[in-house]
């Protein structure tokens, strides 16, 4: 059916809308906490669903359709472990970042190890999140580069601008109001989706139901119990447990979700905000899943070749754009931006926030004035917003899929990010050097098992973390004579 004139006004309008909603929602922004963390309480429900938009939003409405499409539902696996993760993090870290009112996930980290601990795992955040959000960022200029017919580095230019703009002056308020709204037009793009790929396929809902059912493309369950369960991603096994140790580290530890959760301003409200974002998640994927399944149907199975496609993550836009009547192809997209645009929203404020609160203001005696804090929050912001367009830039050429892609990219750190904390939360005895060796270990151990190949990546973070907490008491035992008094000056 194609992009018509109806599809680009609505997706203009619906972009400088929430721009302009988000501007709106920046609140009384007097120094840097109250830009980064906001000023007045945020509800647990309204950061609940920034939380869902933020982690999953680009790579869920492009990616998991697609790669459903290639195989089945077996992600899913992996979303069940994500709940379980969000519910240990409610119960170990939580209690700790609301009991010292801190202002970054990584402030814990000196208030139990040192300032070195806390610039170390700052600077270690930093890059994982720009390599990671630039893979974001390049996922979100796919379909702006099939609806207007430019080259991708102009697509990821735009979408830098148009979330630089609400990031810039509403601070993190104006991205978690955006993000909330994003999640329930993007869900409802999804499903909107689904309704015409059964309606316009000859026999309906039964027919295309039936049809990705015998090829199993709605299957979720894996075992994987075999000897090489190490090498398979998608199974119960590395679905639940590596599914967890990555949703601890990604949401316990790096900064992106501690500063939104850090925004309902108590523990309660922060947990229900945590857990319930694991509810909706599991949903959500299954929902994109299962659009995966329909697409297979509906195009028959057909190879990318066939179709045309360099990678499966342009199959659903491929269909937004050609397969929906004049105005739905339009409110998709629309969502699937403005939801995109939130992450990266979010992603440019949390390292922003990361670099000033974590980097910057601990090392200025005198301080700053309020206005100073604000000014330089700002620069900083803008700073970050070219520093993802230079990494999107980069991860262009790529074969893998864009979530299998950021994911891998997440747990070259994760484990050791993770591991610290852990060491942290749950053993008295390390301190900060044992922490600092062990954060190192895990991320050079990291380096050498995913460039080896050596397990699948839903098992990245788990051998990071051991590492991590291995080296770290087995240095903090070494360290002591065996009355138990501590040999180190």
């Amino acid at each position: 059916m194609g992009f018509t004139t109806l599809d680009y006004a609505i997706v203009a309008a619906y972009l400088a809308g929430i721009a302009i909603f988000g501007i709106l929602q920046r609140g009384k922004q007097q120094s840097a906490r109250d830009y980064f963390l906001g000023r007045e309480n945020i509800p647990w429900w309204v950061v609940c669903f920034s939380i869902v938009a933020a982690e999953t939003s680009t790579l869920t409405f492009i990616s998991i359709p697609g790669l459903a499409y290639m195989s089945n539902m077996a992600f899913l696996q992996v979303a069940f472990g994500y709940l379980v993760g969000r519910i240990l993090v409610s119960m170990i870290f939580l209690p700790a970042y609301f009991r010292g009112e801190l202002s970054t996930a990584y402030a814990f980290l000196e208030s139990r190890f040192g300032a070195k601990t806390r610039s170390f795992a700052s600077i270690t955040f930093l890059f994982t999140r720009m390599a990671a959000d630039g893979v974001r960022l390049f996922a979100t200029a796919i379909p702006l580069k099939l609806i207007m017919d430019i080259d991708y580095p102009v697509a990821i230019l735009i979408l830098a601008l148009i979330a630089l703009a609400y990031t810039y002056i509403g601070g993190v308020r104006g991205v978690i109001w955006v993000d909330a709204i994003q999640m329930v037009v993007y869900i409802g793009g999804a499903l909107i989706a689904a309704f015409f790929l059964a309606s316009t396929y000859p026999g309906g809902w039964s027919a295309i139901t039936s049809k990705a059912l015998g090829s199993g493309k709605f299957d979720f369950i894996v075992p994987g119990f075999g000897s090489n369960f190490w090498q398979m991603p998608y199974t119960l096994l590395g679905g639940m447990v590596g599914g967890a140790f990555l949703s601890m580290a990604s949401h316990g530890v790096d900064q992106l979700i501690i500063q939104r959760v850090l925004a309902t301003k108590s523990l309660s409200a922060s947990r229900r905000a945590l857990i319930g974002s694991g509810l909706i998640v599991i949903l959500q994927f299954a929902i994109f899943l299962f659009v995966g399944g329909l697409l297979w149907a509906h195009y028959g199975g057909a190879s990318l070749s066939a179709m045309g496609l360099a990678k499966s993550d342009e199959i659903f836009p491929r269909y937004i754009i050609e397969g929906l009547p004049p105005g739905f192809s339009g409110f998709i997209v629309a969502g699937l931006l403005a939801a995109a645009l939130s992450t990266l929203a979010g992603s440019i404020s949390s390292m922003a926030s990361s670099t000033v609160l974590d980097l910057v203001k601990p090392y200025l005696k005198k301080g700053l004035r309020p206005e100073s804090e604000i000014f330089l929050s700002r620069v900083v912001t803008v700073a970050f917003a070219a520093a993802l367009v230079g990494s999107a830039l980069f991860f262009m050429n790529t074969s893998l899929t864009v979530v299998e892609l950021a994911l891998s990219i997440s747990s070259f750190t994760y484990g050791g990010l993770l591991g610290t904390f852990l060491l942290g939360a749950l053993f008295r005895k390390p301190r900060e050097e044992d922490a600092l060796a062990g954060f190192t270990a895990g991320i050079f151990v990291m380096i050498s098992v995913i460039s080896l190949k050596l397990v699948s990546w839903t098992w990245f973070t788990l051998a990071g973390v051991l590492t991590t907490v291995a080296v770290g008491l087995l240095l903090s035992s070494l360290s002591r004579n065996p009355s138990g008094s501590d040999q180190r000056k």
